[in-house]
């Protein structure tokens, strides 16, 4: 077999390979997301300080100018 040929087909065959490769990974994340959207918002909401609810801003912007 020429050299050209075989160097020709093992770098096929390496990009072949890497595609294989990150395709799998690739699919890896796809099927793996929702479990870690789950993780990450229920660790955001068990670390997220509680707050109490704020109470609406009384009167306007015309009110406060009117005192300031």
């Amino acid at each position: 077999m020429p050299v050209i040929l075989e160097a020709m087909l093992v770098s096929a065959g390496m990009l072949i390979i890497f595609a294989l490769a990150f395709l799998g990974i690739y699919l890896l994340a796809i099927t793996m997301m929702p479990i870690e959207r789950s993780l990450s918002k229920m660790i955001w909401d068990a670390t997220t300080p509680k707050r109490p609810p704020t109470a609406p801003p009384k009167g306007s912007f015309r009110d406060f100018s009117r005192n300031h």
